[in-house]
Parts: C-alpha cells; sequence; structure tokens
C-alpha cells in the first residue's frame, strides 16, 4: 500500500466512525490473526475485492498505514498490521465495550432511556447529509454489480438504495435489521402530488411543513407519514406552501446505507 508521509497523526477518530456492525474492522483484525488479506475474508464472508475495499477505506480515514502486505515469494506473500493497524483494532474494542455498557445501562433503565440509547447510537454517525431516517431493512436484490436495499421507513412508505455488491458485503446487510437511510438534501426534488406522475426513482409522498425561499431554489421540509420529516427543494417560482401535498423524489443511487453504531 502506498506509503505515508512520515509527518502524519493517525486519525483514529475517523477510521473509528465505522464500528463493529460493520465488516472493515473485522477484516483489520483477522488480517493481525491469519497474517492474510485472502483468509481474513474467507474468514469474514466477503470477497477479496472486498477485504482490499476494507482496507483501503480504513487506511484513507486513519490517514497512515494501517496493514504491510508483501507479493509473491515463497509462502505466497503475506500481510500484517503495521503498529497503527494495531493501535486501532485496540481503540475499537475499548470503544465497544464502553457502548455496551451504555446500552445495557439503558436497557435496565427500561421506558425512555432505552429509546435514548437507540438515539445515541444513531448520532455516532457524523455527515453531512441532513436527511438521516430510521428504517429497516424489507428486501435486498442482487442485480449483477449492484444491490437494491429495499428500506421501510415509518408509517407504509418505503425508500430504495442502490449499492455495490462489496459494500452490501461489508455491511453484512440481511432483512430484517435496523439501518439508517442517508440522503443530501440538494438530492431530493420536491414537487406538487399527482395522481399520474410516473418516474423512476424514490417517490415518497408527504406534506409541507415548512418553506424557505430562494433564488437557486425553494428548500421544501417535507412531512412525512410516521413522524418523519424530509428536508428537499422544489425551483423556484413553484409557490409551495404549507399542508400542501407533495411528493418527494430521489435517485436510489443517491441514497446511502448505514448501520447504527
Amino acid at each position: 500500500m502506498a506509503k505515508a508521509q512520515a509527518t502524519a497523526s493517525p486519525r483514529f477518530g475517523d477510521a473509528l466512525g465505522h464500528g463493529m456492525s460493520d465488516k472493515r474492522i473485522d477484516i483489520l483484525r483477522g488480517i493481525g490473526r491469519t497474517g492474510s488479506i485472502s483468509q481474513a475474508a474467507r474468514d469474514a464472508g466477503v470477497s477479496y475485492k472486498a477485504a482490499w475495499q476494507a482496507v483501503a477505506t480504513l487506511t484513507n480515514l486513519a490517514g497512515v498505514p494501517l496493514v504491510a502486505s508483501a507479493v509473491g515469494g515463497a509462502g505466497g506473500g503475506g500481510a500484517t498490521l503495521t503498529a497503527h493497524g494495531t493501535q486501532l483494532l485496540e481503540l475499537a474494542q475499548a470503544l465497544e465495550v464502553a457502548r455496551r455498557a451504555v446500552q445495557t445501562h439503558a436497557e435496565a433503565a427500561g421506558g425512555s432511556a432505552a429509546g435514548a440509547g437507540n438515539a445515541v447510537a444513531r448520532l455516532a454517525i457524523r455527515t453531512s447529509m441532513r436527511n438521516q431516517l430510521p428504517a429497516t431493512v424489507e428486501a435486498i436484490e442482487s442485480t449483477g454489480r449492484l444491490v437494491r436495499v429495499r428500506l421501510a421507513l415509518g408509517g407504509s412508505q418505503c425508500l430504495a438504495a442502490r449499492i455495490t455488491q462489496e459494500s452490501a458485503e461489508l455491511l453484512g446487510l440481511a432483512e430484517g435489521m435496523q439501518a439508517i437511510a442517508l440522503c443530501k438534501a440538494t438530492a431530493v426534488r420536491v414537487e406538487r402530488a399527482s395522481a399520474e406522475r410516473r418516474v423512476r426513482g424514490n417517490q415518497l409522498a408527504g406534506m409541507v411543513a415548512g418553506v424557505a425561499r430562494g433564488e437557486d431554489g425553494d428548500e421544501i421540509s417535507v412531512a412525512l407519514e410516521g413522524g418523519l420529516q424530509l428536508v428537499g427543494f422544489a425551483p423556484s417560482g413553484t409557490a409551495l406552501r404549507g399542508r400542501q401535498r407533495v411528493l418527494a423524489m430521489v435517485e436510489e443511487a443517491a441514497v446511502v446505507v448505514a448501520l447504527p453504531g
């Protein structure tokens, strides 16, 4: 892997954004245990390509080399963790112990405390994406190199995301899992509801909850059934107003699937 500058400082906080529910940390641990990326991939139940993607993603986030690899040779090459890779795993384990302690405390308290524990897990995700919708994985459909993930939102509406096969493997997606659907507000197009409207992609029905006028487009807050809110944009001059029925449309490729920590 590419050699980092000597002055680089680890950004372990960014890399630890991938929690234990994500297989990236598992793959790093497998490399440390077996000395092989191939074996780590097999143990994690993902492809070799997905394992390399995991290492590259964590290395990018950490800002320092986490794995040292050797190609060829009598043993066919191998891989070992760098000192930074070992340190990252130690921090990941400590973080997981602390997370479980908080979750256990919340569950023991019951009621609203347990709900607060779930909210804290969702807040662990740091992103510029304003739309973060709790969801449940309802269906997973493979279409060649892509996977279509159908996410059930509150109420009867669903949101579909189209992600790569490697991403689905690394997340370990399965039906029934709790997830979070993310998308940028600028990726959501809001229009008046129309019974004859037929377009590709996601269409979520709702009601205008707020409008902020702007020269480049009106920012619209849409209240969805089930108590969720979605933020999107409508072209200037559409004159959308409060309590008007609208459709919020977003391409499947613009939806990101995240798992709570």
